[in-house]
This record gives C-alpha cells, structure tokens and sequence, in this order.
C-alpha cells in the first residue's frame, strides 16, 4: 500500500547562509554528527573509524561526475546551455564515452524556445581557445518534449566523447549553490575514489573520505565494497504533490559486481552505506533478487514494489538467488536500474549505518532520513542548525544507525 505522506510535514527553514556554497579547506575536517537510538552527538569527520566495528561492511559509490554542462551559440548569437542527462544513442555509457565523431544524448536545453530544429549550434568559446576551436563541436536538437530534448553531437579531432566533454564542459554543481563553477570544483565536487564517468552530481557523502581516512577505516578491520549507480538530474527535483504519492521518481542505471553481491549477502544487517545513492542501490538488491526468486527478470525496480505488499524472503535469500542468476547467465555483475522511494513506512533489509549529508527541505531525500531513523529526523536537524553545523552538498556529514 503506498504510504500516505504529506511532504508538507517534512519541512524546516533553512537559512540561506548555512548552505555551504564552497567546500572546506580539507575534506575530512568537516562535522560529523553521530545519532545512535535517539542519542545525538558530534565529532570531527576524520575520527569517523572510531565509530565503526570489525567485521562491518562499508559500501561506497564510485561513479565519476562528468563536465555535462555545454555552452552553444546560435547563428544570431543567442545562447543557449545544454544540460546532458544520459546517453540516447548508444545508450550505453562506456560506448558513448568512446564515441568519436559523433554520438546522441538526452538532455534538458535552457533557451530552447530560440532553438529550431535541426539548426546546428557551435560551441561558445569566448577564450578563443585554439585547441577547443579545432574540436569543432556542434549540436542539434533531434527531439523535443517541453525542456527536455535528443542533441546530436559532432565533433572533429578523432577524441572520445569523454574527452570533448572534460575539455568542453563544466561541472555541474547543485543549482542551489547559486554561483558559477570554478576551478576547485573539478576535483572537489568528486570523491577521491570515483572511477566510472556518468553522473551528473556527485555522491556528496563521499566527498569527506580523504586517503588517511580510509587507511583508518580498512585498519579498524572494516571491509570496503563499492558498487556504481550514476546520479540523475533527477535528485535535484523538488516534490512538487502535496501527497508523496503523485510524485515520479527518477530512474538511475547500477552496477554491482558479484563478489560485492556475495559480501553483501553474507553480512546483510552489518552494512554502512555512504551516501543514499548506495542506500538505495543497496536496498533495490533485494527487489531484484525477489524477482529472481519469482521467475521475473531483475532489471528494474519499481518506484512502489517495497509497499506494495508483505515479503517474506530473507535478504540472504533474495542475495543469493541473485548471484545465482549472474552464475547462471555467465555475467560477474547485475546491471539493472531503480526507481525506488524510500520513505516512512519502508522496511530496510540491508543497511544498518548511513553516512550522509543534510538535505533539503521537502525532498525525497529527508524522507529517505525519517525512515532511516524512525521518525527522529526533526531532532537531528534541530540539533544541526543550533550548533553550527554547514548543509546540503558541500555541507558537514553525519552517521546515523538505523531505527526500527
């Protein structure tokens, strides 16, 4: 039954100078906030290792944030910014990447109403730079619907797209920091450990880990795992329905090798996720292996599935149902995506710690915190903005063990 929540009940005022529009001098410096059963205290980042045990798993997300945010120009001199969402043709990801000469995406147009169709637009350069002059890039609009649109890229210089897009493009950071890109946020704006190109933000919890960090936390006896889901657009939509049941949510792509899948599998209840992306990578697993278990295809998870009835498989069961497909298949990893909505009222199957940040107001992503947590969400924000603590992407982190 889906759960009849009103966002409304999920709001606090957040002050416009507690949202950290730049990061710290040091990533692993931030605060960290420690809520265990009701409990609330805090501590600096870099003694993270002190709070975990022997034996748990950490699970980190290692997508890569690519430079989506292209500038062009029309013919008249009008401008207009192309926002890359996802590969449209080829759709996958590493062969789009590897595309050279030309290749299809979709993506949100700002300006659009200037653009027509099939008009090629060129880059804007206003540096003059000769190296990007000679790439050549140009864009048309193959498809519309409202902002979003198919752009067909061309380009000259033989270079992967990967490569057009790091010497052509901007970082995307999160609108609400209400300022440009700058050079410090094409390493900031990116975890030391992100390895696979597709995300269009960064996996925010995982931007205070420095190396010494996770020297400690690999010390302290704790296994780190990562899977790879690429962050969509899609997080930084507000929850526009009064009711949480009109609101659509976004679909992302994952990736989760086998030998992760049987770690998980083996210490489900011991799980520290970094960040609700791998949260919710993590708890769509055991959708999947249901599926399995049901004779259906584990390709996708429905927004709903957790709600729409009672399940009775363990989460050993579903995992491991699931690593016998892969065997059975011949594949050493599930590739899948989900659209799944944690809210009050979800049942965790895997996920015992979270670390994370602080989030908006009203979004899908506090009421992912609230059933974290049992409800308690208000106290820890409460406490957050009596005692200085920094908000939203490039904000302080917290670690909260889940409450049933």
């Amino acid at each position: 039954m889906i759960p009849d929540i009103r966002i409304s009940e999920y709001d606090y005022g957040l002050p416009d100078e507690r949202i950290a529009k730049f990061p710290l001098e040091k990533r692993d410096i931030s605060k960290l906030l420690l809520y265990d059963n009701g409990r609330i205290s805090e501590d600096v980042f870099y003694n993270l290792p002190d709070y975990l045990e022997a034996g748990e798993t950490m699970v980190f997300n290692d997508t890569k944030v690519v430079p989506a945010r292209l500038f062009f120009t029309r013919p008249t001199g009008a401008h207009i910014e192309v926002f890359c969402l996802e590969p449209y043709e080829p759709h996958d990801y590493n062969l789009s990447f590897a595309s050279t000469g030309q290749c299809m995406w979709s993506c949100i147009a700002g300006n659009i109403k200037k653009w027509k169709n099939n008009e090629a637009l060129s880059l804007y350069n206003p540096e003059n730079d000769s190296f990007i002059s000679s790439i050549d890039l140009k864009a048309r609009m193959v498809a519309r619907d409202g902002a979003n649109v198919v752009v067909s890229f061309e380009w000259k210089e033989g270079l992967p797209f990967s490569a057009v897009l790091e010497h052509c493009g901007k970082i995307p950071i999160p609108p609400y920091l209400n300022r440009e890109s700058v050079d410090s946020d094409y390493e900031r704006y990116q975890t030391l450990y992100a390895m696979h190109r597709g995300s269009v933000a960064a996996p925010t919890a995982g931007l205070h880990f420095t190396e010494e960090v996770l020297k400690n936390i690999d010390a302290k006896g704790v296994d780190m795992e990562r899977i790879c889901l690429h962050v969509g657009a899609g997080t930084f939509l507000p929850v526009k329905s009064e009711l949480i049941a009109g609101h659509r949510m976004h679909k992302e792509p994952f990736r989760v090798s086998r030998k992760t899948l049987c770690r998980i599998a083996q210490n489900a209840g011991s799980v520290i996720a970094v960040g609700t992306t791998s949260i919710r990578t993590l708890e769509s697993l055991y959708y999947l292996g249901v599926k399995v278990l049901e004779g259906r295809i584990p390709d996708y998870v429905e927004q709903w599935s957790p709600y729409e009835r009672e399940y009775t498989y363990t989460a050993k069961e579903a995992l491991d149902a699931l690593a016998g497909y892969l065997d059975r298949h011949g594949a050493d990893a599930i590739t899948a995506s989900t659209g799944i909505i944690i809210v009050p009222g979800f049942r965790f199957r895997i996920v015992d710690k979270l670390v994370t940040n602080f989030h908006q107001p009203k979004s899908t992503l506090l009421l992912l915190i609230s059933a974290f947590v049992g409800g308690d969400w208000r106290s820890i924000y409460d406490y957050a903005l009596k005692n200085g603590f920094r908000f939203l992407s490039y904000g302080d982190s917290s670690l909260l063990r889940r409450r049933d």
